[in-house]
């Protein structure tokens, strides 16, 4: 076994080392400070092929005596925890002595918080990635309970779509005509391609359909065993056709045909472990309705939903929340829509239990507006908050309505500035 992992080790070390041009993440003074400074294990979760390896490169640049093993080889199918000590052993002689040491894909190895728990009380920093949550959150929980840091890893921002076009703005270009024009043309983009960093770079639909394809077998039908294929594939496609669009698993069991709304239930939590797709619960102070009322699903990338769901021009709207759920996911641990007599998109809570409102649509216009605003003032009335915000495509102006100002914003301008990510 000793042989292969050092075969397997150099292999991995080379395609590090060749990489270069890397995009400078929005996460990484985050990680850069838990790494330096915090003595807990660091887990980066996410999606397959967000960047999750190639932010650890880029880590392990700011370091010095580290290790990097990545578990996703078809070569290491029988690796065991037990072997852990013939890796270790394979990668000081790859590496050399090493305080620092990372591990790419560390739920495909069975028990495996058993090796990081002793590496770490020997004083070692482990950083470790995954993506599947619950996986993880299963074994930290037995063996690591209060000794790790976890941080979500998303595809490009829209920020770091434009780093990655190597766009540079200043802030009085958020004002200037042509610049602004610049500015939502790369956002309207941004909305169609997504944020894959190999898409990006290759421009290939069928990468990502491929992709997509390979989440819902690898991560899903094989790690759950799963039978029932055409169920689960009619059920995506339902979702990612539907973004932020009110669902239950009921009206979901019903459209597919299956026998229970549990199995709708089973197969929405695999969907989310994989990172695929995000559940929003309606606010509610009884936990008990929360569960039980209508909740939205938003789907981790723009380009799933254009090039493997059903897609159209009139899903502008839905496009729009969906971005703004993801920034607002980034920043944020407590998020809900609300439903009164009418809907707010987002209710906020900091750390502080601190609430605020956010209502999106494309645009705001005297068809609309009574309904958007109702909805909003009534969030506001219900949980006592007086901040709320109205995000749109490209309208910056206040609107005063019921005795209060509410301020409208391009969801492009709020992205770039961190208006509302405090």
């Amino acid at each position: 076994m000793k042989d292969k992992l050092l075969q397997v080790a150099y292999s991995q070390k080379e395609r590090l080392q060749a990489k270069s041009g890397l995009i400078k993440r929005d996460i990484m003074p985050q990680a850069a400070e838990a790494l330096g400074n915090d003595k807990r294990v660091l887990v980066i979760t996410g999606m397959r092929r967000v960047g999750k390896s190639t932010l650890v490169q880029q880590l392990m640049a700011g370091v010095s005596g580290s290790c990097y093993f990545n578990f996703e080889d078809e070569k290491l199918l029988d690796f065991t925890v037990d072997q852990f000590g013939e890796l270790e052993e394979a990668l000081i002689e790859v590496y050399g002595s090493a305080q620092y040491w990372f591990f790419d894909e560390i739920q495909n190895v069975p028990q495996f918080e058993v090796a990081v728990r002793r590496l770490q009380d020997s004083g070692k920093k482990v950083v470790l990635t995954g993506s599947n949550s619950s996986m993880l959150s299963m074994e930290f929980g037995s063996k690591l309970t209060g000794r790790y840091k976890q941080i979500e890893l998303f595809p490009f921002s829209f920020g770091e779509y434009l780093r990655f076009l190597n766009i540079t703005f200043r802030e009085k270009d958020l004002y200037l005509p042509e610049s602004r024009v610049k500015l939502k043309t790369h956002f309207v983009q941004w909305l169609e391609q997504g944020g894959l960093p190999e898409y990006l770079a290759n421009n290939d639909q069928e990468y990502v359909r491929t992709l997509f394809d390979n989440i819902l077998y690898r991560d899903i039908i094989v790690r759950y065993g799963i039978r029932r294929h055409r169920e689960l594939r009619e059920l995506v496609q339902l979702l990612v056709s539907n973004i932020s669009l009110p669902i239950t698993f009921s009206s979901l069991q019903r459209s597919i045909g299956l026998s229970n709304s549990e199995t709708v239930k089973e197969y929405m939590g695999y969907l989310s472990n994989a990172y695929v797709f995000y559940e929003l619960r309606q606010y509610h102070d009884s936990l008990k309705k929360q569960l039980r009322n209508p909740r939205k699903v938003y789907v981790i990338d723009p380009a799933f939903h254009n090039l493997v769901g059903f897609s159209n021009s009139q899903n502008l709207g839905r496009k729009l929340e969906n971005a703004v759920y993801l920034a607002l996911r980034r920043n944020f641990q407590e998020i809900y829509s609300f439903q009164g007599k009418g809907e707010c998109d987002f209710i906020l809570f900091n750390n502080q239990r601190k609430a605020s409102g956010i209502q999106v649509c494309y645009t705001l216009n005297p068809e609309n507006e009574v309904r958007e605003l109702n909805g909003l003032l009534e969030a506001m009335e219900y949980l006592q908050f007086s901040e709320g915000l109205i995000l749109t495509f490209d309208q910056d102006v206040k609107v005063k309505t019921a005795g209060k100002s509410l301020q409208a914003i391009p969801v492009w301008k709020w992205m770039l500035t961190g208006i509302g990510n405090q």
